[in-house]
């Protein structure tokens, strides 16, 4: 495992027990049996959808993408912002709210 996956450990303290698994070429960032952070490149991603990704643009942080077969394909991850890094509650308020994202994108879709 890498050190700075090692490190995010120490980030994330005050939100809970994460655990990172190997997943394409990175890691995934679970809590609880749920993705809610991405690293790639050494760079933390968390998970977003359309209740909290106006967190993530007013402060434009990037969104993650990738490439495959010449074409971009944008994730519902987002650049977590540099404060988490260095306060404990910051990074919980942005995990917890990650992790908020992750359980209603686990929750099936009603049927109309």
């Amino acid at each position: 495992m890498s050190a700075y996956v090692e490190y995010l450990k120490e980030v994330f303290s005050e939100f809970g027990l994460i655990q990172p698994r190997r997943m394409f070429g990175g890691y995934g960032i679970f809590h609880k049996g749920l993705m809610f952070g991405l690293v790639a490149d050494d760079s933390l991603y968390l998970k977003a959808d359309e209740t909290i990704s106006p967190h993530f643009t007013e402060r434009e942080l990037e969104q993650f993408s990738y490439e495959k077969q010449g074409k971009a394909f944008k994730m519902s991850y987002f650049m977590a912002p540099e404060e988490i890094f260095d306060d404990p509650d910051e990074a919980k308020i942005w995990a917890d709210r990650s992790y908020a994202a992750a359980v209603r994108s686990s929750k099936p879709k009603k049927k109309k």
